[in-house]
C-alpha cells in the first residue's frame, strides 16, 4: 500500500468527531430540558452497579464547562485517529471505553466518574505511542503535534486538582499504551529511489559516469555516451517524373 492510498480522506474523518460531539452535547441537553442528573449512571468503583457507567460515563457531563472542555479535545483526536489509522478507528474508540472504564472502576475513588477525558487520555496515548512504535515519518510527526497541543494533559493522571478523576485520566493514558502495544496496522511503504537500495552500484549508475572521483564533470563521457545512444538514418524521396 502507497503513502497517497494510505493517508486519505474519508468520511469517518469528518462523521466519527461530529457524532462524538453531538453524542455528548444532546445528552446534555436531554438533562437541561428534562431537569434531570444522569452523574449516578457513572462509574462507581467496586460496585456491580456502577459498572453500567462503563458504557454511559463518556456521555454524561457535570456542567457547561466540562462538556466545553472535552468537546475540542475529542473532536481533534478522533479526526487524528480516523485519517491516520482509519482501519483500526473504530477498534481502538470501543476497546478504549471498555477498558479504560473497566480500569477505572477498578482503581478509582468510591465516587461517580463521568466525562469523556478517559477517551480522550486513550485516544492521545495510542495516537503518540503507536506513532513512536512505527517510526513512520509521518505518524512520529503526528506524535510530536499532539504532544504539542496536549502535552500539558500528562499532569492530570496525577491527583494535582481536586474534581477531577485523574484515575479516570491514568486508565485511559494506560489503556492507549496497551492498544498502540497491541493492535497492529499496515504501516504505508514509502518510495525508494535507486540510490537508496542496499544494492546499489555507483558504478553502474549512468549518471555519475559523467563525474570523476573528485567530483569533476567528465564531458568526454557525455559526447561519448550521445554518439553511442544516437542513431542518424537518411530517407530519400524520388523526384516525380515530369
Amino acid at each position: 500500500m502507497s503513502t497517497n492510498d494510505y493517508f486519505k480522506f474519508s468520511n469517518g474523518v469528518v462523521l466519527a468527531p461530529l457524532v462524538a460531539v453531538l453524542a455528548i452535547w444532546t445528552v446534555f441537553w436531554v438533562e437541561l430540558q428534562l431537569g434531570i442528573n444522569l452523574n449516578d449512571m457513572g462509574i462507581y468503583p467496586r460496585r456491580i452497579s456502577g459498572l453500567q457507567g462503563v458504557l454511559f460515563s463518556p456521555f454524561i457531563h457535570s456542567s457547561v464547562e466540562h462538556l466545553y472542555n472535552n468537546t475540542i479535545p475529542l473532536a481533534v483526536l478522533t479526526s487524528f485517529l480516523f485519517y491516520f489509522y482509519r482501519i483500526a478507528a473504530l477498534r481502538i474508540v470501543l476497546w478504549g471505553v471498555f477498558l479504560s472504564g473497566l480500569l477505572t472502576w477498578f482503581i478509582g475513588r468510591p465516587s461517580f466518574h463521568i466525562g469523556a477525558s478517559g477517551l480522550i487520555y486513550v485516544l492521545a496515548s495510542f495516537i503518540f505511542f503507536k506513532g513512536i512504535f512505527t517510526k513512520h515519518y509521518r505518524l512520529v510527526a503526528l506524535s510530536l503535534i499532539v504532544v504539542f497541543i496536549y502535552g500539558s494533559m500528562i499532569w492530570y493522571i496525577f491527583p494535582v486538582k481536586d474534581g477531577i478523576s485523574w484515575e479516570g485520566h491514568l486508565s485511559g493514558f494506560i489503556t492507549g499504551f496497551l492498544l498502540a502495544v497491541m493492535t497492529k496496522v499496515s504501516i504505508p511503504s514509502e518510495k525508494k529511489y535507486t540510490w537508496e537500495r542496499e544494492d546499489y552500484n555507483e558504478k553502474d549508475d549512468p549518471f555519475l559516469r559523467h563525474f570523476d572521483e573528485h567530483g569533476n564533470f567528465i564531458e568526454e563521457n557525455l559526447d561519448r555516451a550521445n554518439e553511442e545512444d544516437v542513431t542518424i538514418r537518411y530517407h530519400y524521396k524520388k523526384k516525380d517524373k515530369e
